[in-house]
């Protein structure tokens, strides 16, 4: 695994507080994350809510597989060359290990990344097919990190909603940079509902760029969150250059892909 990159330099001063915040509070909640996917704990909002968030999880599952299959079936031969930027503990790097011949992932806490492995070990000894594909790891700040490759498909689960909106271009000019011709952005992330998050969180309005959260412990963390409306997402994008399919689920996520106009017109 590599080492982190330094950070780049930047003149907003109040967003770096909070960037490094945001680090810290996931590196400390790596070992308690899952239980947020789960339903477990705090995020426990019992059967009935539970049933739904994992059905909505499905379908945002099956949507991403479907652009991954359809992706694989354009250049079958190769496989496909995936990154994933904020793999955090895994949940997503496993399905996207099924369709990669090569996968870069992408974290700024060692800690999530030594989550992944161990998930992806445990993948990979059940289906020993899956031993054969190229696995990298890169520990990285995802707000300087550039790719020194070009991929078929960068994915980022849960990962747009944390960059500040000042930062929302750069990193977009930034995927360009990295996406193979013809390749594609795949992205999920959270809508609006305080069902979402833990019981003892409060949401702080659906413009609101930052929050606080808080971990097992009581610890409290500022960090930030932006709740996106796809089609105001889907304007933004087609500012910069991009043309966005975005999708949403009854209630709790948005799965989106993106493709730069010029490779789609």
């Amino acid at each position: 695994m590599s080492t982190s990159v330094p950070p780049a330099a930047h003149t907003n001063d109040t967003n770096d507080a909070i960037l490094r915040e945001q680090i810290a509070y996931y590196r400390a909640r790596a070992s308690e994350y899952d239980e947020w996917f789960l339903r477990q704990g705090r995020y426990d909002r019992g059967v009935e809510e539970n049933a739904r968030w994992f059905a909505e999880a499905a379908q945002v599952a099956d949507l991403l597989e479907a652009s991954l299959r359809a992706t694989q079936a354009a250049d079958p031969p190769a496989g496909l060359n995936i990154l994933e930027l904020a793999s955090g503990t895994g949940i997503w790097t496993e399905r996207l290990l099924r369709h990669a011949a090569r996968l870069t992932i992408v974290d700024s806490s060692p800690e999530m990344l030594a989550l992944t492995q161990e998930r992806i070990a445990r993948v990979q000894a059940a289906q020993p097919e899956l031993g054969t594909r190229q696995l990298n790891a890169i520990q990285a700040d995802l707000f300087s990190w550039r790719p020194a490759a070009r991929y078929d498909v960068i994915f980022f689960g849960f990962w747009l909603s944390h960059v500040p909106p000042d930062r929302f271009d750069a990193f977009w000019n930034r995927l360009r940079d990295g996406l193979a011709p013809g390749g594609r952005a795949c992205f999920v992330d959270s809508l609006y509902t305080e069902q979402s998050t833990a019981r003892d969180h409060q949401l702080e309005g659906a413009d609101a760029t930052t929050l606080t959260r808080r971990l097992n412990d009581g610890q409290e963390y500022r960090i930030v969150k932006v709740f996106y409306l796809p089609v105001e997402l889907t304007a933004r994008l087609a500012s910069l250059g991009w043309r966005a399919s975005i999708q949403t689920t009854p209630t709790y996520f948005y799965y989106g892909e993106a493709q730069e106009t010029e490779q789609t017109a």
